[in-house]
């Protein structure tokens, strides 16, 4: 079988192009991340470290990889744009390895496109990935005001979050410079973890993205809550960066994000 190197701007938008393939992803490297392309069928992977974040949130997934002996890395976030794959695969530079990678000479300092090659004589993928739930959680319910809901992961937005407050633990950035990823629902408000905010400002692109929705929107530091777990977010997320309609809201960086999001409501 011919192996390729193929790329996306995010793990939860993978499809039969990517099976059995080693895949350059622009998603952060956590766990839940991880999951998701080993789930659907990749050889190997490479994502984004996210800046490393609080516990090494944006590498964690490589030690999750390692259990299902799956090659895993991560690129630098100063080194390619997070939410970009082909960007990732044109510049990246490798941040972190796990033991599977390494065994098959992929190293720290490498491009993305070497450790890939390398990647690429990896064997072919076996067995089933045990499930790995991401979760949404209601954070405060009050009567007529919006609600304020918590997901670890932009992609578990539903319909019926128009309107409301939510909390994201994916990072900041537009996926591919696509101005209508920034999110999938008119919501009331939202947040991000800014993922170190990386190479040409990528962490923090969804925000004057929302300003043109006329969405407040707020960015947390990487090393203030763990990137994929929104409860860590709401715990400890502390406001990096924030947009034009959050400012209007009296939103200021140093803010808790709980504050935040009592004020959007």
């Amino acid at each position: 079988m011919d192996i390729k190197i193929v790329t996306a701007a995010s793990v939860t938008k993978l499809g039969p192009a990517h099976v059995d393939q080693v895949l350059i992803g622009g998603s952060h490297g956590g766990i839940y991340a991880g999951y998701l392309a080993a789930k659907a069928g990749a050889r190997a992977i490479i994502l984004n470290d996210a800046g490393g974040g609080l516990d090494g949130a944006g590498f964690a997934s490589l030690a999750y990889l390692d259990d299902l002996g799956r090659p895993g890395a991560t690129v630098a976030h100063d080194s390619a744009r997070i939410g970009d794959g082909e960007d990732m695969a044109r510049r990246g530079v490798i941040s972190h390895v796990n033991e599977t990678a390494a065994a098959l000479g992929c190293a720290l300092g490498q491009t993305a496109m070497a450790c890939a090659e390398a990647m690429r004589g990896a064997p072919a993928v076996s067995g089933t990935v045990p499930a790995y739930e991401e979760a949404r959680f209601l954070f405060s319910d009050e009567g007529d005001s919006p609600e304020i809901w918590g997901v670890d992961s932009a992609s578990l937005l539903r319909p019926e979050d128009v309107g409301q407050v939510v909390l994201t633990a994916s990072h900041g950035a537009l996926l591919a410079g696509d101005a209508a990823s920034a999110v999938k629902f008119d919501v009331r408000a939202c947040a991000y973890n800014d993922a170190g905010v990386g190479i040409d400002n990528i962490g923090i692109s969804r925000l004057p993205a929302l300003d043109q929705r006329n969405i407040a929107a707020v960015t947390v530091a990487c090393h203030s809550a763990r990137i994929g777990d929104v409860r860590s977010m709401w715990e400890s997320g502390i406001v990096s960066h924030f947009n034009n309609a959050a400012a209007a809201l009296g939103v200021a960086a140093g803010d808790r994000l709980q504050s935040f999001a009592m004020k959007a409501r």
